[in-house]
């Protein structure tokens, strides 16, 4: 018998989450999630405090957490949360020293159009850091708004 497969989603540690989720909404053409229902529920019940909700896009939202989903992939509408593939982040505070990132998401465009994709990601807030040529193939690194580590091939 083949065990289920292990839902998981990649959590990101954010500055700003709001930012790093817009970001990367844009960057993956993802959907933003919306929580606002969920929130409002609780808020009603008095399960959760308004200290933890702020307005983002106009509806309520968790103040430390915000997070994007594709957008052919299942969600719970009540909650908003995605059921798929999923970036989550969370509000830390960050060290003003940086390290290279253990992990870093490759993004693969269309075939020979990695330039325009890095032209459009410059303009959503990314930064060229290196180009890099090898036998194996080609990609250009880049840093997020908040200096994590990407790749584009």
């Amino acid at each position: 018998m083949t065990p289920e497969p292990v839902h998981w989603k990649l959590v990101v540690d954010a500055h700003d989450p709001h930012a790093q989720a817009e970001f990367w909404a844009a960057a993956l053409h993802y959907t933003f999630e919306d929580h606002s229902v969920l929130i409002g529920k609780l808020l009603g019940l008095g399960a959760i405090t308004p200290e933890l909700v702020l307005r983002h896009r106009e509806r309520d939202a968790w103040r430390d957490a915000a997070a994007v989903r594709h957008p052919a992939d299942p969600h719970d509408p009540e909650s908003g949360t995605g059921l798929g593939r999923r970036l989550l982040f969370n509000r830390v505070p960050l060290p003003e020293e940086t390290a290279k990132n253990r992990l870093h998401i490759d993004l693969h465009g269309p075939e020979g159009a990695r330039d325009p994709e890095v032209q459009r990601l410059r303009a959503l807030g990314a930064r060229v850091e290196a180009h890099v040529e090898e036998p194996a193939g080609s990609w250009t690194v880049m840093t997020d708004p908040e200096g994590n580590e990407f790749c584009v091939h």
